[in-house]
């Protein structure tokens, strides 16, 4: 198949409803406290059985693209992210909503996907041989510093209360230990309900701790329409200049996204909270993260897009999928007879080149789509509270069920609610707590495996960490990560206290 060829097919009238298609249902399914791409991808994946593979595989990576854009639509306006993904969305977005800057919020969170998503793109084009052979010297030492690098991100969720940001992430540790033990097989924790013996869903968690603590809080505490201040009319031009001018933000995050996105069993999530913590990191006004700072917003989302085109890198270079949406690509490929790994490159180049070209259209579609959407949903804040709130509720509560069609999920999105009551009250952060049930289990896991090789090779679990180098550059990479947010975490006492002054 010769360019001008993929061309045709990628400009056809029929793949571009599909893949614009696919973009708005993702936007549409992320933008639902609880339902995500995984759950849109599986949902309409028995629509391609009939497809041309390369339209099938288009419209269900439209859903992938537009679900990680979707989540930050309610994550910024609603403080209840759709998403994983949009977790770190929201501790900036809704701040700015709130001060009658949701267009600006919503801008910056479409324009900063599309750039993010078009590094992921390009990088799937041009790099994925190349990226997949890093992603396989990752083993389970390399992970498990990388999840240890992840959980460093907490002085960076926390503000200037690092103490309450610990207890927010070992609580969310705690939370991924219910279930199955990863290394032995035994259950623990799950107080004799079989239900549980599967662990806690991450949606349930995420719905109950943003979405149901929020909507609690404001039917005691709200009234009038949702946001009090007026709302300014800010144009897409003027956000996506904004978001260029911090273009080294948005390539430095973009990079890290696309690096995690390839690495199996981490994903848009993990990408958000690293994008996050680095932007933080790197800012000359770290305090104001969490108030309302859009470098929070472009830095999440450049990373958490740019994490889509990575996943597909292994997904289809090597077979392993990223994540759990790559995963169920997977079993796209597979029905429609393409076995992904190496051949898939040689055997099917024309319809995998399809594919991948046909990503970067889907770049632009969810520009246009994403563009239209924030018009459209940016007006919701005029509503009465009284409005929302039940139309939320009701929507979480579908979304909790349809991951799983479990009644015990449902009762633990109503849990983690009033446990997320409990922090607003004691002002204890609740991204920390995704951040430690997200990566609880990779580092668990790895853990185990790490001091088994060790054994195996007759040496102490650090002398083995140190022999191999990348997961010794991995630990430099910690150390200095801890360092760097105790200085960010002096600094803004500081400040704080300057300001008292």
């Amino acid at each position: 198949m010769t360019l001008i060829d993929i061309l045709i097919q990628l400009f056809s009238v029929d793949t571009l409803l599909l893949t614009a298609g696919g973009t708005l249902a993702g936007i549409l399914l992320g933008a639902i406290p609880g339902l995500s791409g995984p759950i849109g991808v599986a949902i309409l994946l028995p629509l391609t059985f009939g497809m041309e593979p390369a339209n099938g595989l288009l419209m269900l990576g439209g859903i992938y693209m537009g679900a990680t854009v979707g989540g930050s639509i309610s994550a910024i306006l609603l403080n209840a992210p759709g998403t994983g993904e949009a977790s770190c969305t929201a501790l900036d977005g809704f701040p700015l909503a709130q001060q009658g800057r949701a267009k600006d919020a919503l801008y910056y969170s479409v324009f900063s996907s599309f750039l993010g998503g078009l590094a992921g793109v390009l990088a799937l084009l041009f790099l994925t041989p190349l990226l997949a052979s890093i992603a396989l010297k990752f083993g389970p030492p390399e992970m498990f510093m990388l999840g240890l690098a992840g959980l460093t991100i907490v002085g960076s969720l926390s503000g200037s209360q690092l103490s309450k940001g610990f207890f927010a992430v070992s609580f969310g540790i705690l939370i991924s230990l219910v279930g199955t033990d990863i290394n032995t097989g035994q259950y623990r924790f799950t107080f004799g309900i079989n239900e549980l013996r599967a662990g806690i869903d991450l949606i349930p968690l995420i719905v109950g701790f943003f979405a149901i603590a929020e909507m609690v809080t404001l039917a005691r505490t709200g009234s009038g329409s949702f946001v009090d201040v007026p709302m300014l009319n800010t144009s897409f031009l003027e956000a996506a200049k904004k978001v260029l001018r911090r273009g080294f933000l948005v390539l430095r995050t973009s990079l890290l996204g696309v690096g995690i996105g390839i690495l199996p069993g981490t994903g848009g999530a993990v990408a958000a909270f690293v994008g996050y913590g680095e932007a933080k990191r790197i800012s000359k006004s770290p305090e104001t993260f969490g108030k309302g700072n859009p470098e929070g917003i472009i830095a999440a989302e450049s990373a958490n897009n740019a994490a889509v085109g990575g996943s597909l890198i292994p997904l289809l270079a090597l077979g392993i999928p990223g994540s759990a949406t790559a995963a169920i690509l997977y079993g796209a490929l597979t029905i429609q007879g393409l076995v992904p790994g190496p051949k898939l490159l040689t055997d099917y180049h024309d319809i995998t080149l399809t594919f991948m070209s046909g990503m970067l259209v889907t770049v632009f579609v969810l520009l246009f789509v994403g563009v239209l959407s924030a018009k459209l949903f940016a007006p919701i804040l005029k509503l009465k509270v009284a409005y929302i709130i039940p139309a939320v509720i009701v929507f979480s509560a579908i979304g909790v069920y349809s991951v799983r069609n479990s009644l015990l999920d449902l009762g633990l999105m109503m849990v983690f609610g009033i446990i997320g009551i409990v922090f607003k009250k004691f002002k204890i952060p609740p991204a920390p707590v995704l951040l430690g049930s997200i990566l609880g289990p990779m580092v668990e896991q790895n853990f185990g495996r790490t001091l088994r090789f060790a054994g195996f090779e007759d040496q102490s679990f650090f002398t083995y960490l140190l022999s191999r180098p990348i997961s010794a550059i991995l630990l430099a990479f910690v150390v200095l990560l801890i360092f760097a947010n105790v200085r960010s975490i002096v600094k803004s006492r500081g400040q704080e206290t300057s300001n008292e002054g």
